[in-house]
């Protein structure tokens, strides 16, 4: 099995994470302020669930997914194609030695709860878990 880089080991640390917390806060609010100079990015509402850091902080991956789920793979079209000044205006806001090169990745994560509560619905399941 390939290994992932955010998984190795015991999991992100404080410093991963805390950085992580502060990109996604702050991609947040320049997104929903139209801080970038696309209008087409600056029209959609776009919610960032959640970024996960690699351990040199030197890559941030942003969980995103926009409002309604409609147009999800134009948000990331449109996410990557205005990376340069996301990157910019994070480093600058954040204050950070390096600004982390920015990845975007759809946010399934309402998906996967959509999954499980249909699991636990099953009979065979509820069954089990009675016993």
């Amino acid at each position: 099995m390939a290994k992932n880089k955010f998984h190795d080991g015991p999991g992100p640390s404080q410093r991963q994470l805390r950085v992580g917390e502060l990109i996604r806060r702050t991609l947040s609010e320049v997104l929903a302020r139209g801080d970038v100079h696309d209008p087409d990015l600056n029209r959609m509402s776009i919610t960032v669930g959640e970024v996960r850091t690699s351990p040199d902080l030197k890559i941030a991956t942003a969980y995103v997914l926009p409002l309604g789920g409609q147009g999800q793979e134009d948000v990331i079209e449109l996410l990557a194609r205005n990376k340069g000044e996301l990157r910019r205006v994070i480093g600058k806001k954040l204050n950070l030695k390096f600004s982390p090169d920015l990845r975007f990745r759809l946010d399934d994560t309402f998906d996967r709860l959509d999954d499980t509560r249909r699991m636990f619905e099953q009979d065979a399941v509820r069954r089990d878990l009675d016993e």
